[in-house]
Protein backbone atom coordinates (compact mmCIF):
# COMPACT_ATOMS: atom_id res chain seq x y z
CA UNK A 1 0.00 0.00 0.00
CA UNK A 2 1.23 3.53 -1.17
CA UNK A 3 2.00 6.39 1.77
CA UNK A 4 -0.62 7.98 -0.24
CA UNK A 5 -2.81 5.52 0.01
CA UNK A 6 -2.31 4.79 3.70
CA UNK A 7 -2.56 8.76 4.39
CA UNK A 8 -6.36 8.50 2.78
CA UNK A 9 -7.51 5.32 4.56
CA UNK A 10 -6.35 7.09 7.89
CA UNK A 11 -8.36 10.20 7.07
CA UNK A 12 -11.44 8.26 5.68
CA UNK A 13 -11.24 6.08 9.46
CA UNK A 14 -10.85 9.40 11.15
CA UNK A 15 -13.61 10.70 9.82
CA UNK A 16 -15.72 7.60 10.34
CA UNK A 17 -14.89 8.05 14.33
CA UNK A 18 -15.73 11.65 14.27
CA UNK A 19 -19.06 10.69 12.14
CA UNK A 20 -20.06 8.02 14.96
CA UNK A 21 -18.93 10.07 17.88
CA UNK A 22 -21.33 12.72 16.14
CA UNK A 23 -24.01 10.76 15.82
CA UNK A 24 -23.62 9.10 19.42
CA UNK A 25 -23.90 12.81 21.03
CA UNK A 26 -26.86 13.85 19.08
CA UNK A 27 -28.81 10.44 19.31
CA UNK A 28 -29.59 11.75 23.10
CA UNK A 29 -29.36 15.29 22.16
CA UNK A 30 -32.76 14.97 19.99
CA UNK A 31 -34.56 12.32 22.80
CA UNK A 32 -34.12 15.66 24.56
CA UNK A 33 -37.02 18.92 23.25
CA UNK A 34 -34.69 21.06 25.79
CA UNK A 35 -30.94 21.05 26.78
CA UNK A 36 -29.31 24.37 28.27
CA UNK A 37 -26.40 25.19 30.48
CA UNK A 38 -24.17 28.05 31.35
CA UNK A 39 -20.80 29.36 30.41
CA UNK A 40 -20.13 29.45 34.02
CA UNK A 41 -22.16 28.24 37.43
CA UNK A 42 -20.14 30.40 39.65
CA UNK A 43 -20.16 34.29 39.70
CA UNK A 44 -16.76 35.46 41.98
CA UNK A 45 -16.89 38.90 43.98
CA UNK A 46 -13.21 39.84 44.80
CA UNK A 47 -12.24 43.59 45.34
CA UNK A 48 -12.68 45.75 42.04
CA UNK A 49 -15.90 43.74 41.36
CA UNK A 50 -17.55 45.44 38.71
CA UNK A 51 -20.22 43.27 37.16
CA UNK A 52 -20.45 39.88 35.44
CA UNK A 53 -21.80 38.24 32.16
CA UNK A 54 -22.63 34.88 31.94
CA UNK A 55 -23.80 33.28 28.71
CA UNK A 56 -26.82 30.71 28.77
CA UNK A 57 -26.40 28.45 26.01
CA UNK A 58 -28.96 25.35 24.39
CA UNK A 59 -29.95 23.37 21.87
CA UNK A 60 -33.75 22.57 21.37
CA UNK A 61 -35.29 19.16 19.15
CA UNK A 62 -37.46 21.46 16.83
CA UNK A 63 -38.05 25.06 16.29
CA UNK A 64 -40.11 26.67 19.45
CA UNK A 65 -39.99 29.43 21.42
CA UNK A 66 -37.56 29.53 24.50
CA UNK A 67 -38.08 32.25 27.95
CA UNK A 68 -35.17 32.11 30.39
CA UNK A 69 -36.31 33.48 34.12
CA UNK A 70 -33.25 34.57 36.44
CA UNK A 71 -34.57 34.30 39.98
CA UNK A 72 -31.91 35.37 42.77
CA UNK A 73 -32.33 34.04 46.50
CA UNK A 74 -35.26 35.02 48.11
CA UNK A 75 -34.87 37.30 51.24
CA UNK A 76 -37.48 39.40 53.17
CA UNK A 77 -37.87 42.96 52.67
CA UNK A 78 -38.72 45.49 54.81
CA UNK A 79 -40.60 48.27 53.26
CA UNK A 80 -41.13 51.93 55.09
CA UNK A 81 -43.57 54.98 53.79
CA UNK A 82 -42.72 58.41 54.85
CA UNK A 83 -45.62 61.29 55.53
CA UNK A 84 -44.67 64.84 56.01
CA UNK A 85 -45.71 65.59 60.10
CA UNK A 86 -44.95 69.46 61.40
CA UNK A 87 -42.60 69.87 58.63
CA UNK A 88 -40.62 66.70 59.13
CA UNK A 89 -40.58 63.35 56.84
CA UNK A 90 -41.01 60.38 59.10
CA UNK A 91 -42.14 56.63 59.15
CA UNK A 92 -45.67 56.16 59.38
CA UNK A 93 -46.45 53.20 57.62
CA UNK A 94 -44.47 49.53 57.66
CA UNK A 95 -44.78 46.81 55.29
CA UNK A 96 -43.08 43.40 55.53
CA UNK A 97 -42.47 41.28 52.17
CA UNK A 98 -41.53 37.51 52.64
CA UNK A 99 -39.78 35.43 49.89
CA UNK A 100 -38.89 38.07 47.98
CA UNK A 101 -36.34 37.14 44.68
CA UNK A 102 -33.48 38.78 45.80
CA UNK A 103 -32.53 39.27 41.85
CA UNK A 104 -35.00 38.99 38.85
CA UNK A 105 -34.78 39.21 34.83
CA UNK A 106 -36.39 37.62 31.96
CA UNK A 107 -35.09 37.08 28.41
CA UNK A 108 -36.91 35.72 25.43
CA UNK A 109 -36.77 34.79 21.78
CA UNK A 110 -40.47 36.89 20.75
CA UNK A 111 -41.82 39.48 22.66
CA UNK A 112 -43.89 37.83 25.55
CA UNK A 113 -47.47 38.25 24.97
CA UNK A 114 -46.84 36.56 21.55
CA UNK A 115 -45.70 33.42 22.85
CA UNK A 116 -47.91 32.47 25.50
CA UNK A 117 -51.91 33.68 26.67
CA UNK A 118 -51.76 36.27 30.36
CA UNK A 119 -52.78 33.05 32.24
CA UNK A 120 -49.94 30.99 31.38
CA UNK A 121 -47.20 33.82 31.85
CA UNK A 122 -49.00 34.96 35.14
CA UNK A 123 -49.18 31.58 36.20
CA UNK A 124 -44.97 31.22 35.11
CA UNK A 125 -44.32 34.75 36.37
CA UNK A 126 -42.88 35.64 33.31
CA UNK A 127 -42.20 39.47 33.67
CA UNK A 128 -41.84 41.69 36.23
CA UNK A 129 -45.17 43.08 36.12
CA UNK A 130 -46.51 39.40 36.78
CA UNK A 131 -44.23 38.75 40.05
CA UNK A 132 -46.37 37.37 42.56
CA UNK A 133 -45.93 39.47 46.02
CA UNK A 134 -48.56 38.92 48.03
CA UNK A 135 -49.25 40.62 51.65
CA UNK A 136 -51.05 39.36 54.16
CA UNK A 137 -55.01 40.74 53.92
CA UNK A 138 -55.27 41.28 57.41
CA UNK A 139 -52.81 43.84 56.60
CA UNK A 140 -53.26 45.40 53.49
CA UNK A 141 -56.36 45.34 51.29
CA UNK A 142 -55.71 44.59 47.31
CA UNK A 143 -55.31 47.94 46.35
CA UNK A 144 -52.78 48.90 49.36
CA UNK A 145 -51.03 45.87 48.17
CA UNK A 146 -50.64 46.78 44.73
CA UNK A 147 -49.17 50.54 45.94
CA UNK A 148 -46.49 48.48 48.31
CA UNK A 149 -45.72 45.98 45.39
CA UNK A 150 -45.23 48.67 43.02
CA UNK A 151 -42.99 50.17 45.43
CA UNK A 152 -41.10 47.40 46.15
CA UNK A 153 -40.44 47.01 42.28
CA UNK A 154 -39.06 50.84 41.60
CA UNK A 155 -36.67 50.21 44.87
CA UNK A 156 -35.21 46.83 43.09
CA UNK A 157 -35.34 48.18 39.32
CA UNK A 158 -33.81 51.12 41.33
CA UNK A 159 -30.94 49.25 42.34
CA UNK A 160 -30.47 47.07 39.28
CA UNK A 161 -32.01 44.14 40.50
CA UNK A 162 -34.96 43.52 38.68
CA UNK A 163 -35.41 44.35 35.34
CA UNK A 164 -38.35 45.35 33.46
CA UNK A 165 -37.07 45.10 29.90
CA UNK A 166 -37.22 42.39 28.89
CA UNK A 167 -33.75 40.65 27.36
CA UNK A 168 -33.25 38.68 23.74
CA UNK A 169 -32.89 35.04 23.34
CA UNK A 170 -30.99 34.57 19.92
CA UNK A 171 -31.23 31.70 17.91
CA UNK A 172 -28.54 30.53 15.23
CA UNK A 173 -30.58 28.36 13.17
CA UNK A 174 -33.79 26.56 14.18
CA UNK A 175 -32.20 24.19 17.04
CA UNK A 176 -28.93 26.60 18.92
CA UNK A 177 -30.04 29.57 21.25
CA UNK A 178 -27.78 31.36 23.69
CA UNK A 179 -28.69 34.74 25.62
CA UNK A 180 -26.23 37.25 27.83
CA UNK A 181 -26.81 37.20 31.39
CA UNK A 182 -26.03 41.14 33.06
CA UNK A 183 -25.43 41.16 36.95
CA UNK A 184 -24.31 44.24 38.51
CA UNK A 185 -21.53 45.53 40.78
CA UNK A 186 -24.00 44.98 43.92
CA UNK A 187 -25.58 42.07 42.56
CA UNK A 188 -26.88 39.97 46.11
CA UNK A 189 -24.67 36.78 46.69
CA UNK A 190 -26.23 33.19 46.84
CA UNK A 191 -27.50 30.58 44.81
CA UNK A 192 -29.51 31.47 41.86
CA UNK A 193 -31.90 29.61 39.44
CA UNK A 194 -31.80 29.42 36.20
CA UNK A 195 -35.57 28.56 34.69
CA UNK A 196 -35.21 27.59 30.89
CA UNK A 197 -38.97 27.52 29.19
CA UNK A 198 -39.55 25.86 25.69
CA UNK A 199 -43.25 26.46 24.54
CA UNK A 200 -44.66 25.63 21.10
CA UNK A 201 -48.07 27.14 20.56
CA UNK A 202 -48.33 29.36 23.70
CA UNK A 203 -47.96 25.74 25.85
CA UNK A 204 -44.51 24.66 27.97
CA UNK A 205 -43.69 21.07 26.24
CA UNK A 206 -39.90 21.26 28.31
CA UNK A 207 -38.19 23.20 31.36
CA UNK A 208 -35.15 22.96 32.76
CA UNK A 209 -33.55 24.59 35.65
CA UNK A 210 -30.04 25.01 36.58
CA UNK A 211 -28.32 26.63 39.33
CA UNK A 212 -25.90 29.24 39.63
CA UNK A 213 -23.87 30.38 42.43
CA UNK A 214 -22.91 34.59 43.39
CA UNK A 215 -20.56 34.05 46.21
CA UNK A 216 -17.21 36.43 47.47
CA UNK A 217 -14.42 35.06 47.65
CA UNK A 218 -10.57 36.28 49.47
CA UNK A 219 -10.45 39.37 51.45
CA UNK A 220 -13.89 40.57 50.15
CA UNK A 221 -15.24 37.34 51.56
CA UNK A 222 -13.47 37.86 54.72
CA UNK A 223 -14.56 41.45 55.53
CA UNK A 224 -18.41 40.56 54.68
CA UNK A 225 -18.22 37.61 57.12
CA UNK A 226 -16.24 39.28 59.53
CA UNK A 227 -18.84 42.39 59.49
CA UNK A 228 -21.96 39.87 59.81
CA UNK A 229 -20.59 37.41 62.83
CA UNK A 230 -19.03 40.05 64.57
CA UNK A 231 -20.71 43.15 63.72
CA UNK A 232 -20.47 44.71 67.10
CA UNK A 233 -17.00 44.77 67.08
CA UNK A 234 -17.29 45.88 62.93
CA UNK A 235 -18.71 48.88 63.92
CA UNK A 236 -16.29 50.02 66.87
CA UNK A 237 -13.22 48.94 64.44
CA UNK A 238 -15.11 51.38 61.55
CA UNK A 239 -15.61 54.15 64.38
CA UNK A 240 -11.57 53.90 65.74
CA UNK A 241 -10.81 54.05 61.92
CA UNK A 242 -13.14 57.23 60.84
CA UNK A 243 -11.53 59.00 63.85
CA UNK A 244 -7.62 58.06 62.88
CA UNK A 245 -8.52 59.23 59.81
CA UNK A 246 -10.27 62.24 60.53
CA UNK A 247 -7.75 62.96 63.21
CA UNK A 248 -4.66 62.46 60.58
CA UNK A 249 -6.08 64.65 58.24
CA UNK A 250 -6.51 67.83 60.88
CA UNK A 251 -2.69 67.18 61.52
CA UNK A 252 -2.00 67.15 57.72
CA UNK A 253 -4.50 70.51 57.45
CA UNK A 254 -2.49 71.93 60.49
CA UNK A 255 0.85 71.51 58.73
CA UNK A 256 -0.20 73.64 55.59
Amino acid sequence: MTRSARHGKAVALGLGAIAVLGLAIAGPLRAAPLVADLSKHLVAITTGFAGADVLLFGSVDRPGDVVVIIWGPPEEVVMHRKSRIAGIWINTAQMTFEHVPSFYAVASSRALDEIASEHVLSRLEMGVERLNLPLPRTKASPNIARKWRDALIRNKERLGHYAREVGQVTFLGENLFRTQVEFPANVPTGTYQIEVYLLRDGRVVSAQTTPLIVSKIGLEADVFDFAHDYSAIYGLIAILVALVAGWLAHIAFRRH
